[in-house]
Parts: C-alpha cells; sequence; structure tokens
C-alpha cells in the first residue's frame, strides 16, 4: 500500500519519464503507474521516453539531466533474472548509472528499475489499481516530487504541508512537516 497525503501543487515541475522497451509489460505498468501519480500530484508537464533496454537506462537521465528542461526525473524498467549472470552484469551498470548521474547532476533521478527473480514478482511491483501488489513506478514518481518538494522548502521557496507514506515492503517510512 503507498499513499501521499498533500497539499502539494505540482504544477509547473516538469518531469521526465524514461522506460525500457525491454520487459514492455511492466515497463508500461510502471509508467502508467508512475503518470497516475504524477497526476494525483498535478504535475500537468511530463514527458516520457523509451530506450531499447535496461542497460541504456542511465544514458537517458543523463541527457535529460544536462539539459536542464527537467525538475525530476524517473527511471523505470524491469531486469527478471535469467539462467546467466547476464541479470547481474546489467543490475549493476543501471545502478552505478543512475546513482552518477544523481550525484553529477543536481536533478533528482528516480531508480524505479524492477531488479526481480521472476515475471510473477516483477508483475506484483507494477501492479494495476485493483491488482494484489504495488506500482514501484507510481512509488518513484511521488519520491521525486518529494525530493524535489523538499529542496524548495530548505530554499524557503515552499511551505512544508507534505507528508508521504509508505506501507508494505517498505515499511514505515513517513516525513512530516
Amino acid at each position: 500500500m503507498f499513499s501521499i497525503d498533500s497539499d502539494l501543487d505540482a504544477r509547473g515541475l516538469r518531469v521526465a519519464v524514461l522506460a525500457s522497451r525491454f520487459n514492455a509489460e511492466i515497463s508500461q505498468r510502471l509508467v502508467a503507474g508512475c503518470r497516475r501519480q504524477l497526476a494525483e500530484l498535478r504535475c500537468e508537464q511530463v514527458d516520457e521516453y523509451w530506450v531499447p533496454g535496461a542497460f541504456e537506462i542511465p544514458l537517458a537521465p543523463q541527457a535529460r539531466a544536462e539539459s536542464r528542461d527537467y525538475d525530476a526525473v524517473v527511471a523505470l524498467g524491469a531486469v527478471i533474472r535469467g539462467g546467466t549472470p547476464h541479470f547481474d552484469y546489467v543490475c549493476r551498470a543501471v545502478t552505478d548509472g543512475l546513482r552518477d548521474v544523481n550525484l553529477k547532476s543536481g536533478i533528482p533521478v528516480a531508480f524505479g528499475v524492477l531488479t526481480t527473480e521472476s515475471l510473477e514478482q516483477a508483475l506484483e511491483r507494477s501492479a494495476e489499481p485493483g491488482e494484489a501488489g504495488s506500482n514501484k513506478g507510481s512509488e518513484s514518481a511521488a519520491k521525486r516530487l518529494f525530493d524535489f518538494a523538499g529542496e524548495r522548502v530548505r530554499k524557503g521557496l515552499m511551505k512544508p504541508t507534505l507528508c508521504l507514506s509508505y506501507g508494505g515492503e517498505l515499511g514505515g517510512m513517513r516525513a512530516l512537516p
């Protein structure tokens, strides 16, 4: 279960959503969850970009962050373990690449790339409304806007009115004003 209670008005924020075409069914579900969450937070400027596979995911956020056209970037995709060590190499490359973009760009980049043991786990983590499970695309979008709002609060540009809460496997993280 995931929810946001907020007076945050995300109108005017520019968000890039980047997704992998590989494991397209999962990526499409993550993007849909992300877009639902952004719409709920009234974010009106959302651009969507697609890359061939998970390995290419870090390059797209880097380009979007360097352009300074966006306030936040959400990277989505799925890497599902197969019978070879390829899974480990791809996961490490995506993780390290997105971390580096976060550190170097100054633009918040959400890590919404699933790394699962099976297709069933990926489906549970990209659940559609009414299905059991959660949608990490939705959670990633909310996390980036929460980070962006926190930065604006620190700079005195916004009142601290955002309450973010996670449930389920993420435990009980909660940010209060």
